[in-house]
């Protein structure tokens, strides 16, 4: 047997046995969401639990200064930016900026292809949050929002780690990007759904993580998976063979206005500001 259908099998075999090492959710993010779910909790409160991760105190500063949310007064301390972006929306935002932590290796080889998956995980994320933005800008009643998006498309691929951790007992198969691909695209949304599941992530997170490159999958009403499947046909991260005609399914689903809206100088300024938060 080959190492490659080697790997696979392990695979298969350890996420049938519920075996599978799942990667944990950042201590910092756990905390995050635990008090965003407490009801007695205010904004003071968020900004210290916050601050205990100096990364992450950073990161909610750039985002709250981002000029995807249009402020021009910029702020300069943690409890100014939890302010700025809110209760509601803190817990998705920095469990969402946290998600980088995950994306690492002290093994030469994988930190360098995890290093490329969070660049395409992030060139996804900054193009579906562009496209539900401009959604949301014809369809202010809709039931979707920016700071689930950011979250869900920073972990719509979050599959690929318990793969990655597996093949690295296997180092040969990195010498063959082909055959990673295929156990990604065979096994990375199950897998994903596990992870979601595990984490106590709400169902719409789980549809994500194991749907979003399922072909066969097709959601009558708009959800974050079109946005998402939208964002990685644009950024040539989902096969398909009719990249026109795939986007114009979503023209006539109601959730795109028009194709040439990926094309526009709207789309390319907005993109621009929102890849800034990942910088």
């Amino acid at each position: 047997m080959s190492t490659e259908n080697a790997l696979l099998t392990i695979l298969v075999e350890k996420i049938n046995n519920d075996t599978l090492v799942l990667p944990t959710l950042p201590e910092v993010a756990v905390k995050v969401r635990e008090a965003a779910d407490n009801p007695e909790v205010n904004l003071m409160d968020m900004g210290d639990v916050i601050a205990h991760d100096p990364a992450l105190s950073a990161r909610m500063i750039k985002v709250a200064n981002s000029a995807f949310l249009g402020r021009a007064v910029k702020v300069s301390t943690l409890n100014q930016a939890v302010t700025r972006i809110g209760l509601r929306q803190i817990k998705n935002i920095a469990t969402a900026m946290a998600m980088e932590q995950l994306f690492v290796s002290k093994n030469k080889v994988v930190k360098e292809y995890l290093s490329k998956s969070w660049q395409k995980t992030v060139d996804v994320a900054s193009s579906a949050i562009t496209l539900l933005s401009l959604h949301l800008k014809d369809n202010k009643h809709s039931s979707l929002n920016i700071d689930t998006i950011t979250l869900a498309s920073l972990v719509y691929n979050i599959g690929i780690l318990p793969i990655l951790t597996e093949a690295e007992r296997h180092q040969e198969v990195f010498a063959n990007p082909q055959f990673l691909a295929q156990a990604i695209q065979k096994l990375g949304g199950r897998i994903g759904g596990h992870i979601m599941r595990a984490w106590d992530f709400t169902d719409e997170f789980v549809e994500v993580a194991e749907l979003w490159a399922n072909p066969e999958y097709k959601p009558e009403n708009s959800c974050y998976v079109d946005f998402i499947r939208m964002a990685a046909i644009s950024e040539g991260l989902l096969n398909v063979a009719d990249k026109e005609k795939s986007l114009q399914a979503y023209v006539n689903k109601g959730v795109l206005s028009d194709v040439s809206v990926l094309e526009s100088d709207e789309y390319s300024e907005l993109l621009n500001d929102v890849k800034s938060m990942f910088a």
